[in-house]
């Protein structure tokens, strides 16, 4: 997998979390996967379409993404994953590929992405058509993020 498609979504990760405040985003060890991508309860799946083709997953426990979704509501409390948390989570996946996607076309290249597609629940595993998923833990006040990154 190169690189030039992964560092624009690690960017947009620190951007997007940096300017919504409250989240320190520290990036943690990197690794390759060559199987299904777990879901830790919470994952959003945004697909990359255009030059590069792939998908990435944003996966997270519960807690992580009510903390997401408290953040990004202005510190309001949130108690449960209601459908104001599903969207705020989904919002923030969107907006880092937005991002992301926006660095990778300054490159010249042409890319375009999904709408976010939120899954819930234990056990769940996502599959991609790409061999390999370079996962990226992001370390935030909130919880970890894991941005799975499977483009080719």
């Amino acid at each position: 997998m190169n690189v030039e498609y992964i560092n624009p979504f690690t960017q947009a990760t620190f951007d997007v979390l940096n300017m919504l405040g409250a989240f320190s985003p520290k990036i943690g060890k990197l690794s390759v996967k060559n199987e299904p991508v777990p879901s830790y309860g919470v994952s959003v799946i945004v697909g990359v379409i255009g030059n590069i083709k792939g998908q990435i997953v944003y996966s997270f426990t519960e807690d992580t993404a009510r903390g997401i979704a408290s953040a990004m509501m202005m510190g309001m409390p949130v108690e449960a994953f209601d459908e104001m948390a599903k969207s705020a989570v989904s919002e923030l996946a969107n907006m880092i590929s937005g991002n992301a996607s926006t660095g990778i076309a300054a490159k010249g290249l042409e890319v375009d992405i999904s709408p976010p597609t939120l899954i819930t629940g234990n056990n769940v595993r996502i599959t991609s058509n790409v061999k390999q998923t370079v996962v990226v833990p992001i370390e935030t006040t909130a919880g970890v993020i894991e941005v799975n990154i499977a483009v080719e």
